[in-house]
């Protein structure tokens, strides 16, 4: 019982913490969309900043869910 409460609550876990992460994405895709155009200058930075801003939020991702694994595997 409680290996299928533990699974429950990974499955579930996925979708909550992925939401912010794929609110994230939309806001820096949609900064990338209307803010990036207006800035003038070469357009060559434009792909690099778009994947680099994607990478972090997924490297904040990340580092929140372990900190957050890591915790609960603590408390048992």
């Amino acid at each position: 019982m409680n290996a299928l409460k533990t699974a429950i609550e990974e499955i579930f876990g996925l979708f909550v913490e992925d939401g912010s992460l794929a609110i994230g994405i939309l806001v820096w895709v949609a900064i990338a969309a209307f803010i990036f155009p207006m800035i003038q200058g070469s357009d060559n930075w434009r792909s690099p900043v778009l994947f680099g801003g994607l990478v972090l939020m997924l490297v904040e991702n990340v580092r929140r869910s372990a900190k957050k694994h890591f915790a609960k595997q603590n408390r048992h």
